[in-house]
């Protein structure tokens, strides 16, 4: 039985249906594209100033000052900790958003969710420690087209639910928790990986490297069985080996993972081009992520959401699934990225400067909503190229 089990948790499927399942309900959030009107409307009360300027930015800097500890300590407690403690954070963040009153509850919402956006890494990471590289492309496309899927579903059944059905902000908040907390159930049964990227990437034979034939010469006549055999003199001295293999590693494991770490990073971007488009990565993603920060602010400001109808969730629809064909047909057209990559960074980064300055400037919403469609679209296209 046991046996049977193992076997279970080592195919690719298992660990890709839950994970997939996982990200569904995790994206599955039909409140997300109302959360401006929900914090200044009756419900919380606040104003568009303290929204802005008060409770939006602690998003940012917690993001920011979690990112980096969490993917290490991701790799070091092998991805489904982080995954565990994701769900949670999913969890504290939207009952607060739904029972929490005040400025500094809504600082906190802000923070956990802060957690869940830096736990995304153990998400997407996670995969790769579970599955042969043999199917390292098609788990890839599972895993991200279903958070895609959910996203869209997502806010077309939160503009349907909003527009048609006439549903609260808070039930919709409250849909979102049940999403949640499904998604918090489905990562207990994901199974827990045996390797990482870097603390964890180096089996024990490898530390010294005559143990590993030793081993194997030792073991090469026993039975193919899940137990081992007790009474042979080889199953006494093969534990003792990997005793000594054990004791024999370095104190400071993780200090050597770390300066193996800086080295492979200053290995990789010793090459300028792949420097240059690290450094647009960065600063392209931190852009987009202030934009789908403060977005809804706009939009609020150009059509009140206490006095205008708001389409805030079939916006959010339309941009990620325009977002997903860009990126699905870039993946196909027959181009020489090296040789016309940067110059289709840069004609597509002046297209997304030039909606930026559109949502900017004008004052009638049905523009700002163009404007944003393209922002998307364009930097959907430009990740793509890039990776």
């Amino acid at each position: 039985m046991d046996c049977w089990k193992q076997g279970e948790s080592r195919t690719w499927t298992f660990p890709t249906l839950i994970l997939c399942l996982y990200g569904f309900f995790s994206m599955m959030k039909p409140s997300e594209p109302f959360l401006t009107p929900y914090l200044t409307g009756p419900d919380k009360n606040l104003t568009t100033d303290e929204v802005t300027n008060r409770v939006f930015p602690v998003w940012t800097y917690s993001y920011l000052a979690l990112l980096l500890p969490v993917f290490l300590i991701t790799d070091y407690v092998r991805y489904k900790p982080v995954l565990l403690l994701q769900g949670i954070s999913f969890i504290i963040t939207w009952l607060l958003l739904l029972f929490a009153h005040g400025v500094v509850a809504m600082q906190i919402v802000e923070f956990f969710y802060g957690m869940v956006t830096a736990a995304e890494v153990a998400y997407y990471a996670y995969i790769y420690s579970v599955v042969s590289s043999d199917h390292y492309q098609r788990v890839t496309s599972y895993c991200r087209s279903i958070t895609l899927v959910a996203a869209t579903v997502a806010a077309v059944l939160g503009q349907l639910l909003v527009s048609l059905a006439d549903v609260s902000y808070f039930h919709l908040h409250a849909i979102t928790l049940a999403s949640v907390s499904l998604a918090f159930l489905c990562s207990f049964f994901l199974p827990m990986p045996q390797k990482s990227m870097f603390f964890h990437r180096k089996e024990i034979s490898e530390t010294l490297p005559g143990i590993e034939k030793t081993v194997a010469t030792v073991s090469s006549d026993r039975p193919p069985s899940c137990q081992e055999d007790k009474s042979s003199p080889s199953a006494d001295r093969a534990p003792a080996l990997e005793q000594q293999t054990g004791n024999a590693k370095p104190q400071n494991h993780v200090l050597r993972v770390l300066v193996q770490l800086s080295k492979d990073l200053r290995d990789c971007y010793s090459s300028r081009k792949l420097l240059y488009w690290s450094l647009w990565w960065a600063l392209a993603t931190a852009g987009f992520n202030q934009v789908l920060n403060y977005i809804q602010v706009l939009w609020d400001f150009r059509a009140p959401s206490h006095s205008s109808a708001v389409y805030n969730g079939a916006v959010e629809a339309i941009a990620t699934f325009l977002g997903s064909v860009t990126s699905f047909i870039a993946q196909y057209v027959k181009i020489n990225w090296d040789l016309f990559g940067e110059l289709a960074l840069g004609i597509f980064s002046t297209i997304d400067a030039v909606s930026l300055l559109l949502m900017h400037f004008t004052t009638n919403i049905w523009a700002c909503y163009a404007g944003y469609l393209i922002f998307k679209a364009c930097y959907m296209l430009l990740i793509t190229i890039a990776t």
